[in-house]
């Protein structure tokens, strides 16, 4: 299956939705659903792997180059690349933030989606304080990286592992089996295998606990599959009439 463009032309309009995660397979697990979902009302939604994910307990870079391809044909994502960040070493460095500028101010999308910023996995937590830096810097008309400055609208991040009340949820419940889907494309990561066995959750039990997850943070928001986020800044509403998830 042939991978997304990964250099658009530079009058191609700009990204709506970029999602920016550690690993490949991060934003199938947090907010493949939501990717979908942006896809379905014509949005142009992109992905940014910051490793190739060399230092995985299973599969190759490689391998997970082909899955990545495909689980961004599966999302409906125009676009998707990897940088070379070292995969468990992630930091957050100036030379790191400007790799991210570059695509930032090539994409120029309206949001961005990045990790929560507190993890079990260091790689995750970097990667939220890594990003939201370079969205910062990549506004700056002085830092010059051969391209106009750009800084994303909006930032918010996917909360789907933390312990933390979301800010709101995002209705995936039509997409849930292309969510899953395309999270298992990652034959290299989630297929049964000997190679930690004892460190992956088996095959056959992936689908429940996901859809159990969703179901979980669709609950809250009063409808069946849901995706987590938060954001840092109070939100704005016009019409009171118009919130919506039924209080009582």
């Amino acid at each position: 299956m042939p991978a997304p463009n990964v250099d658009p032309v530079p009058d191609s309009p700009a990204t709506d939705v970029l999602a920016i995660a550690a690993h490949r397979d991060d934003v199938e697990q947090t907010c493949g659903g939501t990717l979908l979902r942006m896809a379905s009302r014509g949005l142009r939604t992109a992905i940014l792997d910051l490793t190739q994910g060399e230092a995985g307990t299973r599969g190759s870079a490689e391998e997970r180059t082909r899955e990545a391809a495909q689980a961004a044909d599966l999302l409906g994502a125009r676009w998707r690349k990897a940088l070379d960040l070292p995969d468990g070493a992630i930091e957050n460095t100036l030379e790191n933030r400007i790799k991210i500028v570059r695509v930032l101010r090539q994409l120029r999308p309206r949001v961005v989606i990045l990790p929560y910023w507190q993890a079990r996995h260091p790689d995750h937590a970097a990667a939220a304080t890594l990003g939201y830096e370079a969205c910062f810097l990549s506004g700056l008309s002085k830092v010059d990286t051969g391209a106009p400055p750009h800084r994303p609208f909006k930032i918010v991040y996917a909360s789907l592992y933390a312990d933390v009340r979301p800010s709101f949820i995002v209705d995936i419940t039509p997409f849930i089996e292309q969510r899953h889907a395309a999270l298992m494309a990652y034959r290299s990561q989630y297929a049964n295998q000997p190679a930690g066995a004892a460190l992956f959750v088996p095959e056959e039990e992936i689908r429940d606990r996901t859809f159990a997850e969703a179901r979980h943070y669709g609950l809250l928001a009063g409808v069946r599959y849901g995706e987590p986020f938060v954001q840092k800044e109070v939100g704005m509403v016009d019409d009171l009439t118009l919130l919506p998830v039924q209080s009582i």
